[in-house]
């Protein structure tokens, strides 16, 4: 899709979701009235007008309103997911709530991934090597994946159990931490009785740290499974973000059709010219439930 044809899709997006929160989102609607552009007339517009979000005014509206706080644009009724976040920048850690509809369009964004790593449905055997914890992260991942894919469960299973359930069940794809990506390839061996050539493994999926893309992490993985690796980034607060294309090792796209991304001078809050290092400033498109 070309920029200007991109730019009408993102607009469309999100004038819905503004329609939509200033109407029945206490968070947001407060704030739009506030600045007096209940709905801003283009991206141009918003990205002028409209305030930034920031998690200490998120945190403080969930101490307002507990316990989710009011960035809510459905009623309560119509939510069915609960996931939250780390809490480890804030030291509290915050609720967030999904509807079926919000839901999907984050199951929708790991398809993204999967896609551009390459993986061929009805063939990939996906193996997940994490507890199923109240974060995001990975349950996305795993639902996404039952689409298409053989999905396999590892939580509650040591590192030699995990290593043994893949190779048993001939899994292709591992997704987790960079961290445990190391921790789990380092075991491979006399250490487990697993041995390399008892595993199926072509690729890698990481997300969670910031190792994925440093090139001395990935390189340690990709040798240690003999597997191609990719990166992905995330947060609960806005869903899967980025994904990394085949051939472009270390480099992360943003999915627009899901986010309005904009790359900020951190000290003037103005847009970066092409090329020039900045701040990522993300607005979701697609999860109205609960935007950002």
């Amino acid at each position: 899709m070309d920029r200007e044809r991109l730019r009408a899709a993102q607009w469309i997006k999100l004038e819905r979701i503004l329609r939509a929160v200033s109407g029945g989102n206490g968070f947001y609607g407060t704030r739009l009235r506030a600045v007096g552009v209940p709905v801003p007339a283009s991206l141009g517009d918003f990205a002028e007008k409209v305030p930034l979000s920031y998690k200490s005014e998120l945190l403080e509206d969930r101490l307002a309103h507990p316990p989710f706080g009011s960035n809510l644009t459905e009623p309560l009724a119509n939510y069915t997911r609960f996931c939250q976040t780390s809490g480890t920048s804030t030291g509290q850690p915050m609720a967030w709530l999904d509807t079926p509809q919000s839901w999907e369009s984050m199951l929708q964004c790991w398809r993204r991934v999967y896609v551009a790593a390459g993986l061929v449905p009805g063939v990939d055997r996906l193996f997940f090597a994490f507890s199923f914890g109240p974060f995001l992260g990975f349950w996305t991942a795993f639902e996404a994946g039952a689409t298409d894919y053989l999905v396999i469960p590892g939580g509650g299973l040591s590192s030699q159990g995990r290593l043994q359930a893949m190779a048993n069940y001939g899994a292709t794809v591992l997704c987790c931490t960079p961290t445990y990506a190391l921790r789990l390839g380092e075991q491979i061996g006399a250490a487990t009785g697993v041995e390399r050539q008892q595993l199926s493994v072509r690729k890698v999926i990481v997300a969670g740290e910031a190792g994925g893309s440093v090139p001395a992490v990935r390189e340690k993985i990709a040798r240690l499974w003999g597997a191609e690796v990719f990166d992905h980034h995330g947060m609960t607060e806005v869903g899967p973000v980025t994904y990394e294309l085949q051939g472009h090792p270390g480099t992360l796209a943003v999915i627009e059709e899901a986010y309005f991304a904009e790359i900020v001078d951190p000290k003037t809050g103005k847009e970066v010219a092409e090329g020039e290092c900045g701040e990522l400033i993300l607005t979701t498109l697609d999860r109205t439930a609960c935007p950002l």
